[in-house]
């Protein structure tokens, strides 16, 4: 199957990381679909986006993870799309969405180390923003 690939922008990047994440263990999750829609309407990186694009974004998502090589696309599209200094803020994001419900899937541990590798986070930011992601979606 030949997929055509969009282009990004760099928020769509974002929010494709955030998107594989849920979809990573083939349930979307209310939490995790709140947290998404959550960081795209608070945090300033998202300031001039359209959140209509966020289903689009979705759907994309969705249909790369149906092909072979769909994982590998996906991040070329987010590393064509996102500029370096935003990498960290996308593992960031990807946290967040993976911590929303209380716990990591298996699917989900393995899409953030994915993520880890593909943008090349350093091991002790990577560490860093995870504590950070857990302390922040603890319950009592």
């Amino acid at each position: 199957m030949t997929i055509e690939l969009p282009s990004f922008s760099p928020c769509d990047a974002l929010v494709a990381v955030m998107v594989a994440v849920s979809a990573s263990d083939q349930t979307y999750r209310t939490s995790e679909l709140v947290a998404i829609q959550r960081s795209v309407d608070h945090y300033p990186v998202f300031a001039e986006y359209d959140d209509d694009r966020i289903r689009a974004i979705s759907q994309t998502v969705i249909t790369l993870f149906e092909d072979e090589d769909g994982i590998d696309a996906l991040f070329g599209l987010v590393r064509d799309a996102l500029p370096e200094k935003l990498f960290e803020t996308a593992y960031a994001l990807a946290c967040d969405v993976g911590a929303a419900d209380g716990r990591l899937y298996e699917g989900e541990v393995a899409m953030l180390a994915e993520i880890r590798h593909q943008l090349n986070i350093p091991r002790l930011h990577a560490a860093a923003i995870e504590l950070s992601a857990q302390v922040r979606h603890r319950v009592l």
